[in-house]
């Protein structure tokens, strides 16, 4: 693997968390299209267990919380998951002011 392949994978894939957390702040979301958004937003495909253990466990420790709406299990940013997302923009930019 090259080192731009291995920064993407890591940076994709390996925070995972990140995306779907930015998807929640626009808007709820499901976790049955989640793949498909991530896909469509950011241009990957994350596995599909993948997509789900990252949202349990986003929600199990409080960045997201569910709620059954119509049938369907959503899911909505929590001010917890708020902030985290606020720590990691402002760890990238911060990195990005070097370039």
């Amino acid at each position: 693997m090259t080192p731009i392949e291995r920064l993407i994978h890591q940076n994709t894939i390996g925070n995972l968390w990140i995306y779907i957390l930015i998807l929640a702040k626009k808007r709820p979301i499901y976790g049955y299209t989640l793949r498909r958004e991530i896909k469509e937003k950011f241009g990957f495909l994350p596995g599909k267990i993948s997509a789900y253990r990252v949202l349990y466990r986003l929600e199990k420790e409080g960045y997201l919380k569910s709620e059954i709406l119509e049938r369907k299990r959503t899911y909505f940013l929590t001010k917890k998951g708020q902030e985290e997302l606020e720590k990691a923009k402002e760890f990238y930019r911060k990195v990005l002011s070097y370039f």
